[in-house]
């Protein structure tokens, strides 16, 4: 079942709590390489143990954020409105959630466009804007975007069941790129075994801390709000 949480506010109190120990759209290229194997390396189980603690705690801790990020997220506010202005409306819409296969992936669209699109917004470097520019839209493209999104947008369309999503590629300064990504079922066939297997071993794991936790005693605490604050 698909649910839009369309009143959520991204980056927000609410939507990290929504959030809280599901697998999402940006992290599938934790549990899947992109050659579409299942994962099976140090980062893998780091996310593993993240989302445990996570559905343990439902606590998420606070993640740097550097000023490149920060950069990069006022460029996909820029990239939104443009698209906005020369392309179709966007819709807002905080985070969507889909549990067909037993277990729940999230995605948190830039934006819904009518009934059947959505957007997908990078703020971008200049000389990586140079090179999605020649090499994804120019003489030298290749067949779809650039191969770090490319998890990331199917699991999007996966999650939502929408037609197409624009992936908007932005560096304030340079032409802004605009490229359509359609379903590709190889690929989300992958994504869901991927998903399927991690939901698996986090399982076993989770039972394994209980158990842990049980037969050894180990005494409860409690979190301070000065741990929060200097995290």
């Amino acid at each position: 079942m698909i649910i839009y949480h369309k009143d959520l506010i991204q980056g927000s109190e609410a939507w990290h709590a929504a959030r809280c120990g599901l697998l999402t759209a940006s992290e599938i290229k934790l549990i899947l390489t992109p050659t579409l194997k299942v994962a099976s390396n140090e980062k893998e189980r780091a996310h593993l143990y993240e989302l445990l603690a996570q559905r343990v705690t439902r606590y998420v801790e606070p993640a740097y954020v550097s000023s490149d990020m920060l950069r990069g997220q006022e460029d996909e506010i820029d990239a939104r409105a443009l698209y906005n202005k020369l392309y179709q409306p966007v819709q807002d819409v905080g985070f969507v959630t889909n549990d067909k296969w037993g277990f729940t992936i999230g995605y948190s669209p830039d934006g819904l466009v009518g009934d059947d699109g959505l957007i997908e917004a990078k703020g971008r470097c200049g000389k990586y804007q140079a090179q999605t520019i020649i090499e994804n839209i120019g003489a030298d493209r290749g067949e779809t975007i650039p191969q770090e999104f490319i998890l990331q947008c199917q699991t999007g369309l996966l999650v939502t069941e929408r037609k197409w999503i624009d992936f908007i590629s932005y560096c304030g300064g340079m032409p802004m790129a605009v490229i359509r990504v359609l379903p590709m079922p190889v690929v989300q066939v992958a994504i869901i075994e991927a998903a399927s297997a991690f939901e698996s071993r986090l399982a076993t794991k989770m039972a394994l801390y209980h158990a842990t936790v049980e037969s050894a005693k180990l005494p409860p605490t409690e979190r301070r709000i000065e741990q929060e604050m200097y995290t």
